[in-house]
C-alpha cells in the first residue's frame, strides 16, 4: 500500500516537478560547461604524468599550484562568492540594478587593492612560507628552492582568479552561468599550450616546471578577460574606483559584505589549514608522494567539479531568492531535488572509481616518465578518496541552505570539528600507511562533516526530507548494486580471458577501459528509470528546452 502511495505521488506531482527543470536547467549548464573543463583538464594531467611524471620536478610544481589555490576559497568561491551573492540579489531585487553595480564596483575595488598588496608581501617572505609549508623538502637539495621559484610565478594567478570569481557571481545572480562555468577551460588550455610553446624554448633542467607555472600564471590574465567581457556584454559592467576611496571609504554595503565574510573566512582559513597539514604531512613521507596523491584528488574531484560544484552553484542563487520571499517550502523542494542528483551521480561514480581505479590510472597516464610504479601507487590513493564522494556531494548541496540564509557561522563551525579530525587522522594514519593514511583521513573526514550538515539542519527544523526523495534514494541504491555486480563480474571475466595481455603489456587497452564505463553507465541508468528514480518526461522535458535554446 505505502509503495503504490508513493507512486502515486511521483506521477501525481509529474507536471509540479517538471517545473524543477530550471534548476535542473542551471545545473546541466554549469555541469556542461565544466564537464568540458574537467575533459580538457584530463588531457592536461595526461600531458603533465608524460612529461613530469611523479618526480622531484613534479612535487615541486604541485606544492606551488597548490599554493595559490590554499587562499582562492578564502578570497574567492569559498568565502567572498557565498557571501557576495545573496547581498547582490538582495540589492539587485529590492533596490534597483544601478545600487546593485555599485555595490559590486565597491566591492571589486576593495578585493582588487587588497589582494595586491597581500600578492606583494606573500612574493618578498616566498621562502619563509615555502619551508613552512613543505619542510620535508628541505632534504632534498633543490627541491624547496625549485618549489620558491616556481611558487613565484604561480601565485599571481590567486589575484586574477578571485576577481574572475567576484564577476562570476554577479554573473550567476542575473541567471548567466555559462561564461563562468567555461572560464576553467582557459586555465587546462593555457597550461597545454605552455608545455608545447613556451617549456621547450626555456633552456633549463626543469624546463616543464617553469613552463606550467608560467602557463598558469597567463591562465589568470586570460581568465579575467574573458569574464570582464562576458560581464559587458550581459549590460551590468562595472570598473576599478581609486585607491583610497575603496580602502578608508567603505560604503555600507562593502561592511556588510566583510561582516558576512568574516565567520566564512574563519571557516575558509580553518579549511585551509586541513590543506596546509597535508602538504606538510605528506612532504616527509618521500619523493613522488604529493604527486600520486595530487593525480588521484584530479580524477576524483572530477564528478564534484560537474556535478557537485554545479548544483551549489544553481542552488545558492535560487534558495536565496526562496528564503528572501519566505518560500521555506519552495526552498526545501529544491534541496530535496539537488540532494537527488547528488545521491544519483556521486553513487555511481564512487562504484566506477573503486572498481576501475587501476585501469583508469593505466590507460590514462602510465606513459612517458609516469611509470607502472606510480600507476599503482595513484590508484590506491584513487580508492581512497573514492568513498568520501557520496559525503562530498551532499556537502555541495546541503551548504548553500546555510549561506542563503545569511548563516555563515554553521559552516565555521563544522570546518573546525573537520580539520581538527583530519589532522589528528593524518597523523596517526601516516604512521602506518603513509601517503594513503592521508587519503583515508579525508574520507572519514568529509563523511563527519556531512553528518554535521544534516543533524544541524534537523535539529533547526528547517529541512525535511520528502516521501519522493526517500524513493528515489531506494531507487538510486538498487541501481546503484546492479552496476556494482555488473562491473565486478565483468572485470573477472576480462581477466580470466585476457591475462596474456595484461601480463605482457602491463597497461589496460583503452577499448576495454571504454567497455568498463559503457556498461557501467547502461548498468546504473536502466534500472534506475525503470523504477523511476528518474522520470524520463522530465529528461525529455529538459533535452526540448536545450534544443530550443540551441
Amino acid at each position: 500500500m505505502t509503495k503504490f502511495y508513493i507512486l502515486t505521488l511521483v506521477f501525481r506531482h509529474k507536471i509540479r516537478y517538471s517545473l524543477d527543470m530550471s534548476l535542473i536547467k542551471s545545473i546541466a549548464t554549469v555541469g556542461g560547461f565544466t564537464s568540458l573543463s574537467r575533459i580538457v583538464g584530463f588531457i592536461r594531467d595526461i600531458l603533465i604524468a608524460r612529461f613530469l611524471g611523479a618526480s622531484m620536478m613534479a612535487d615541486a610544481f604541485f606544492v606551488a599550484w597548490r599554493f595559490p589555490n590554499l587562499f582562492r576559497s578564502l578570497f574567492a568561491e569559498g568565502t567572498l562568492n557565498v557571501a557576495f551573492v545573496p547581498l547582490f540579489s538582495e540589492q539587485l531585487h529590492t533596490k534597483d540594478k544601478v545600487h546593485a553595480l555599485q555595490f559590486a564596483r565597491a566591492a571589486f575595488s576593495f578585493l582588487f587593492y587588497v589582494l595586491l598588496l597581500f600578492v606583494v608581501v606573500m612574493e618578498i617572505l616566498m621562502p619563509c612560507f615555502m619551508f613552512l609549508m613543505a619542510p620535508g623538502f628541505d632534504a632534498i637539495p633543490g627541491k624547496i628552492e625549485l618549489t620558491t621559484q616556481l611558487s613565484r610565478i604561480t601565485f599571481p594567478f590567486l589575484l586574477c582568479v578571485s576577481l574572475v570569481s567576484l564577476i562570476s557571481g554577479v554573473l550567476n545572480s542575473i541567471g548567466k552561468f555559462a561564461a563562468a562555468a567555461a572560464s576553467p577551460v582557459l586555465l587546462n588550455l593555457s597550461m597545454i599550450g605552455a608545455l608545447y610553446f613556451i617549456a621547450p624554448y626555456i633552456h633549463h633542467e626543469y624546463q616543464y616546471a617553469y613552463g606550467l607555472a608560467i602557463g598558469v600564471l597567463l591562465a589568470g590574465f586570460i581568465e579575467l578577460i574573458w569574464i570582464y567581457y562576458a560581464l559587458k556584454k550581459s549590460g551590468f559592467l562595472f570598473g576599478l574606483i581609486g585607491p583610497v576611496k575603496a580602502l578608508f571609504h567603505l560604503t555600507k554595503g562593502v561592511k556588510t559584505l566583510l561582516k558576512k565574510m568574516l565567520p566564512g573566512v574563519f571557516g575558509s582559513g580553518v579549511y585551509q589549514i586541513n590543506l596546509f597539514l597535508d602538504t606538510f604531512f605528506v612532504s616527509f613521507v618521500g619523493a613522488g608522494a604529493i604527486s600520486w596523491l595530487n593525480y588521484a584528488h584530479h580524477l576524483f574531484q572530477l564528478p564534484i567539479g560537474i556535478i557537485g560544484s554545479a548544483i551549489g552553484t544553481a542552488l545558492l542563487p535560487l534558495m536565496s531568492q526562496n528564503i528572501k520571499l519566505g518560500n521555506i517550502v519552495e526552498s526545501n523542494r529544491n534541496l530535496n531535488r539537488g540532494l537527488e542528483v547528488a545521491l544519483a551521480m556521486s553513487l555511481s561514480s564512487m562504484i566506477g572509481l573503486v572498481l576501475l581505479a587501476y585501469p583508469i590510472i593505466s590507460v590514462l597516464f602510465e606513459r612517458g616518465a609516469f611509470t607502472a610504479a606510480d600507476t599503482v601507487h595513484t590508484a590506491n590513493a584513487l580508492i581512497c578518496f573514492a568513498f568520501g564522494l557520496p559525503a562530498y556531494m551532499a556537502t555541495k548541496s546541503l551548504s548553500p541552505f546555510f549561506y542563503a540564509r545569511g548563516d555563515t557561522a554553521t559552516p565555521v563551525r563544522i570546518a573546525v570539528v573537520g580539520v581538527c579530525l583530519n589532522a589528528v587522522l593524518a597523523l596517526i594514519f601516516m604512521q602506518f600507511w603513509g601517503y594513503i593514511g592521508i587519503a583515508l583521513a579525508t574520507t572519514l573526514t568529509v563523511w563527519v562533516n556531512t553528518g554535521q550538515y544534516i543533524y544541524r539542519l534537523r535539529k533547526q527544523g528547517d529541512f525535511n526530507l520528502d516521501a519522493l526523495f526517500f524513493y528515489r534514494t531506494r531507487c538510486i541504491l538498487f541501481a546503484g548494486a546492479f552496476m556494482g555486480i555488473c562491473l565486478f563480474s565483468l572485470l573477472l571475466l576480462v581477466h580470466h580471458l585476457i591475462p596474456l595481455w595484461l601480463d605482457l603489456y602491463g597497461i589496460y587497452p583503452i577499448f576495454l577501459l571504454a567497455l568498463f564505463v559503457c556498461v557501467g553507465i547502461i548498468s546504473f541508468l536502466v534500472p534506475l528509470f525503470l523504477t523511476k528514480g528518474i522520470l524520463w518526461t522530465d529528461v525529455k522535458a529538459l533535452l526540448i528546452k536545450q534544443r530550443k535554446k540551441a
